[in-house]
């Protein structure tokens, strides 16, 4: 499915190889500001990055668990690449809209990026339990736990994805997220 996608006239794929740590946007442009939070933060915390953009014509939701690095010698190559990666998509859900929900099967990264990001203001959930089943990123397809040690799958609620001072903010709290992550990586790597 995910070769389909790749193929379709305007949908443009692009990785970036930087750090260990990696931010992805898979359903760019048709989750709003999902591909803008990734590209900002991997850039400002010199982290790799990972996206498929569609164009604002195009309505094609792969589901995550079809994004199969094997169809994508670039997904393959990123997820080769980084130790532990960020996933921002987008949701809505009535009464949680303004929230961020923190999945994924790496669960204490989840809980540290949730902190920091409830640090920074933001109503940010990471327990399972709270989060609607279809958005808790934790199966084992999804691309954001094929990394070494896996990640964490954001979920940005519509409302902050339409509020440019969260976004902003919100940039800053993952770039700062993903710095940190990348401390740890670095500090496990040397004592190896």
């Amino acid at each position: 499915m995910l070769d389909e996608l790749l193929a379709a006239e305007g949908v443009n794929e692009y990785v970036r190889l930087d750090g260990l740590v990696g931010f992805m946007a898979l359903h760019g442009g048709l989750e709003t500001a999902t591909y803008e939070i990734a590209d900002r933060a991997a850039a400002e915390s010199g982290a790799s990055l990972y996206s498929v953009h569609q164009p604002s014509t195009m309505f094609w939701h792969v589901p995550s668990t079809k994004f199969d690095p094997a169809q994508s010698p670039a997904l393959a190559s990123f997820l080769s690449h980084v130790r532990v990666v960020f996933s921002v998509h987008g949701f809505g859900r009535p009464g949680l809209d303004s929230s961020l929900l923190c999945g994924g099967a790496n669960r204490p990264m989840s809980a540290r990026v949730a902190a920091s990001l409830r640090s920074a203001g933001f109503d940010a959930i990471d327990e399972l339990y709270r989060i609607p089943a279809k958005l808790q990123g934790t199966d084992v397809r999804n691309p954001v736990n094929l990394a070494a040690n896996g990640g964490v799958q954001i979920e940005v609620g519509k409302d902050l994805r339409h509020h440019d001072a969260a976004l902003l903010e919100l940039t800053r709290a993952l770039s700062s997220a993903a710095a940190t992550e990348m401390r740890t990586l670095c500090i496990g790597l040397e004592s190896e």
